[in-house]
């Protein structure tokens, strides 16, 4: 079953780096980045578990949580952490998902359901669709869906930003414009009229009939 935006994001346990985890229990009442990766001491990956562990002030202060996953076992992961260290200064203290069997990659719509049974013998090649990065709501619902070729290492200050649009229009009734950043300008949504934009943002300009903008709403 493919998985859209809006869908719940499918509850799963499993064995982690910090135990084992019920998904929806560990999310709890906030936000979720769950990251996937096709395999351990894989170059490009390894920059990516240290990105994020460098950036996880940064989800924490949004009230974001991050988990990484990859087809291996956890005994794996915990040796993978020191090679992560060396390569980028950065110490993974966030937990990561063991999934030897496929399990979660197969929920998630990253493998086939006739991948196998098992990670062992798999390359990274085998894997190579396991790159994808899901965010995910306080509703767990999923609110966002990228994935990424094996060779182009993610751009996660892109998902920090992304979480920042979702949250802010999920507040009011906004839409943020192409290459927004925070403190620019946002777009009114349709279902606004223009004097209740007028009520709510005080003053917006007209660029189109359709296109509306006013300065970002305060959180």
């Amino acid at each position: 079953m493919s998985l859209r935006i809006n869908d719940i994001a499918p509850d799963f346990t499993a064995d982690t780096t910090q135990g084992p985890i019920q998904f929806h229990d560990w999310i709890g009442d906030g936000w979720a980045v769950l990251f996937s990766h096709p395999k351990n001491f894989t170059p490009v990956c390894t920059t990516e578990l240290g990105a994020m562990a460098g950036l996880e002030p940064e989800f924490r202060s949004r009230g974001a949580k991050i988990i990484g996953i990859s087809v291996d076992p956890v005994e794996s992961h915990s040796k993978w952490k020191s090679d992560i260290k060396t390569a980028t200064g950065f110490d993974v203290d966030y937990p990561l998902i063991g999934d030897k069997d496929l399990k979660v990659a197969k929920l998630y719509d990253m493998l086939p359901a006739g991948a196998g049974e098992t990670s062992e013998g798999r390359t990274p090649a085998d894997n190579a669709t396991v790159r994808s990065v899901f965010i995910i709501g306080p509703d767990k619902k999923i609110k966002l869906i990228l994935t990424y070729p094996m060779t182009t290492g993610r751009n996660f200050n892109e998902i920090l930003r992304a979480i920042d649009s979702i949250q802010l229009t999920a507040k009011h009734q906004v839409a943020t414009p192409a290459n927004w950043q925070q403190g620019d300008d946002v777009i009114i949504t349709a279902s606004v009229s223009n004097e209740d934009a007028v009520t709510r943002f005080g003053s917006f300009d007209t660029v189109l009939p359709y296109l509306r903008k006013t300065k970002q709403p305060q959180a």
